[in-house]
């Protein structure tokens, strides 16, 4: 119980120690309240300002002023980021930033109220983010604005980016420059430039609804309540189809050939039609009619331009000609104005819904888009040519070749050192280890210096907490793909933790394993190993015990409250060890736990690997199931010689491995064929040498081959 007392007390030490932006609590009325800036920090990117109007326009802006009465102008506006962009982060949720922009359309200040990324977190300090914003300070809202180097001559602007946070940095330039770019638009800052308007090949035929869905004319677009945050009812939240009217066949087929025509006589040349049916929960036409006859649920967007509606937009749909389809209990022709917009180019639905944080119970606006383009056959020489971005976890990927390709060797490597394990303690000895030992200093060497400190690629509970996050809410793979080192590195792990057990990771390729091994060995070459001991066998039994209970206690408060959970885990003294820059760079306490770690690792191997590691007691679990296992002999349960050398303390009284606690050192393979060593085959050597009988080789089942007599 005193144990318990002090892991809880421990544990919420660590979560007390953060006073920054990660989660951190915001007023309810920050999203909804017209006074925008009674709940934000406005005058913090809007300098010189002083006093502010309320929330206004489509997406919402407030204007910043200096001076009162006759004397009062505009100096700039201000924007929140979830106002006008639903783009999440590393961790699945968005970045929400206050930016302020001048008249110009020169971004004035960026602040960041709120994120829920752990590496920002627990690996890299907050003055790291801040330094990363200030760099938008001074650029024009319309500008190509990317993170790394733009090469010469391009009309790009590169960002230094934050090493180790490469997708957060990703996505909060979008969020910022996208957010910019829309109020500038909207204020007649930026002009967009029209596309060539679409020309519709000439048909005249009907389609049936099947026939429309299947090639594409007309999209669904489903969102459960699940993904809201809500509980579901059986029933998704909305379930609509839309599609564009303007084209000839799709326009006949919904309309009917009389209600086409006269719907494209009311259109001016600039002017589209598009048509929304839709059953679920929800209303895709939202509080339109309350809030100023806008419909506050829906939006066209195509690139950087999106497009909402109005009351006059609104026209209604009697029904649907085509044959096929489906009983709806809402429906609605909207008309899109303007000539920015282009129907030979994709675009998308975006269907706006409150969304709540299942950890805060917070409530914000996601976005939820279907893309939508014509078929190819409909338009005159077919789709233009569109140039699409690649998406952000695929730019990580092709911003890294070499190094994934020597960590993908790295592992290959290491898996193929130990698949060759029975060659390799067959070569050694109890007094010769050099052919186990030396792979494993290089493995280990290069883990800490290469995936340790250089790729900052530990993995960590907070990994493990993510993935079942996921799956119990939503998967989401470009969530894991965004760290290319880390996917690769759990898809080995997954591999291998079946085919061998853990120990092949937590004992050869985890960082901070390798440094906390590599440091128990120098320590005991420089002199100390005389004071070097295990724990003695009743102790350890109780005391491994421990990291379980961690594990466990972590899984559960993340499930209550994510964030409380991730600051728990700095537990892990791996973020300390290689994501800040050197453990100096933390508070005191984060200091004193890690030194007394490391100092107490001198005097006892691995003392966090066998009884604090809550991913080790996570990988530990399904390393039950695993394939291979460790070689033994009838005499092992009575001989004791493999569990003096076991440096895990796996090995039991009665000769059982415990898989779960082995991490592979190979110590009692190396004894198992040694001749000299191992009191099974010691005896045999002896008996034979003094009868003048051969020594054969020694057998994969550990023993010499039997001499037989040859006829």
């Amino acid at each position: 119980m005193k144990q318990l007392r002090f892991l809880l007390l421990a544990l919420l030490w660590s979560a007390l120690c953060y006073g920054s932006s990660y989660d951190a609590p915001l007023p309810a009325q920050l999203f909804t309240d017209p006074d925008l800036c009674a709940y934000a920090p406005c005058r913090e990117v809007m300098p010189g300002a002083d006093g502010f109007s309320v929330r206004k326009g489509r997406p919402s802006y407030v204007e910043a002023y200096r001076g009162s009465g006759a004397q009062r102008q505009v100096i700039g506006y201000v924007f929140l980021s979830t106002d006008i962009v639903d783009i999440p982060a590393y961790s699945g949720k968005p970045v929400i930033t206050l930016i302020g922009m001048y008249p110009q359309g020169i971004i004035s200040g960026v602040r960041i109220l709120k994120h829920s990324e752990p590496i920002l977190l627990v690996g890299i300090p907050e003055r790291e983010l801040d330094k990363f914003i200030a760099q938008y300070v001074g650029k024009f809202a319309g500008a190509k604005v990317e993170i790394g180097k733009s090469s010469a001559g391009d009309d790009r602007i590169g960002l230094n980016a934050i090493s180790g946070a490469t997708v957060t940095v990703i996505a909060e330039n979008q969020v910022v420059m996208r957010s910019a770019y829309a109020i500038a638009k909207q204020l007649g800052i930026v002009k967009s430039v029209p596309k060539p308007a679409a020309r519709f090949t000439a048909q005249s035929a009907s389609l049936d609804w099947k026939t429309l869905v299947d090639e594409g004319s007309v999209q669904h677009l489903i969102v459960q309540p699940e993904e809201l945050g809500i509980t579901g009812s059986g029933q998704p939240y909305i379930d609509l189809y839309f599609g564009y009217l303007n084209a000839p066949l799709v326009g006949r087929s919904i309309l009917g050939e009389p209600g086409w025509k006269r719907l494209m006589g009311e259109l001016k040349a600039d002017e589209h039609a598009i048509f929304i049916v839709a059953n679920g929960t929800a209303s895709f036409k939202g509080s339109g009619f309350v809030r100023g006859g806008i419909y506050d649920r829906i939006q066209v967007a195509q690139d950087l331009d999106s497009h909402t509606f109005r009351d006059t937009d609104y026209q209604n749909l009697y029904g649907i000609a085509a044959a096929g389809a489906p009983s709806y209990k809402e429906s609605a022709i909207f008309i899109l104005r303007g000539g920015n917009f282009s129907a030979a180019y994709p675009w998308s639905l975006v269907f706006l819904a409150n969304k709540v944080d299942r950890d805060t119970g917070s409530k914000t606006f996601a976005n939820f888009e279907r893309e939508y383009w014509l078929p190819e056959r409909y338009l005159e020489g077919g789709r233009p040519t569109v140039l699409r971005p690649d998406p952000t976890w695929l730019r990580v990927w092709q911003g890294k070749p070499l190094v994934i390709a020597l960590f993908v060797l790295l592992l290959a490597a290491t898996a193929g050192l130990y698949a060759m394990r029975d060659r390799l303690v067959r070569m050694a000895s109890r007094k010769d280890k050099r052919w186990v030992s030396i792979p494993k200093y290089f493995v280990w060497t290069i883990s800490i210096g290469f995936v340790g400190f250089f790729a900052l690629a530990q993995p960590s509970i907070t990994h493990v907490m993510t993935w079942m996050h996921s799956l119990v809410y939503q998967w989401r793979w470009e969530l894991f793909l965004s760290d290319p080192l880390i996917f690769i590195f759990w898809l080995f792990i997954a591999a291998t933790i079946f085919i061998w057990g853990r120990g092949l990771f937590c004992g050869w390729l985890c960082p901070y394993g390798s440094l906390s091994e590599l440091s128990f060995k120098i320590a005991g070459a420089l002199g100390l190993k005389r004071f070097q001991f295990h724990l003695p066998m009743p102790w350890h039994n109780r005391l491994r015990w421990l990291k379980y209970g961690i594990f466990a206690l972590l899984v559960g408060v993340s499930f209550y409250d994510i964030g409380l959970a991730e600051k728990m885990a700095e537990v892990e003294p791996f973020k300390s060890t290689f994501l800040v820059g050197g453990v100096w760079n933390r508070a005191w306490p984060f200091v004193a736990y890690w030194v007394a770690l490391f100092v107490l690792g001198l005097f006892v191997e691995r003392p966090f690997c066998k009884y604090l590691c809550p991913l080790g007691a996570g990988l530990a679990i399904p390393t039950t199931f695993r394939f291979i296992k460790l070689k033994r002999k009838d005499e092992c349960t009575t001989c004791h010689a493999c569990q003096k050398g076991c440096g895990s303390l796996a090995i039991a009284d009665d000769g059982r491995i415990d898989q779960r606690e082995c991490l592979l050192c190979l110590e009692c393979q190396i004894l198992y064929y040694d001749a000299h060593t191992c009191p099974p085959l010691s005896q045999e050597r002896r008996r034979r040498t003094k009868s003048g009988l051969e020594l054969t080789p020694i057998g994969d089942d550990g023993y010499y081959i039997p001499i037989k007599a040859v006829p």
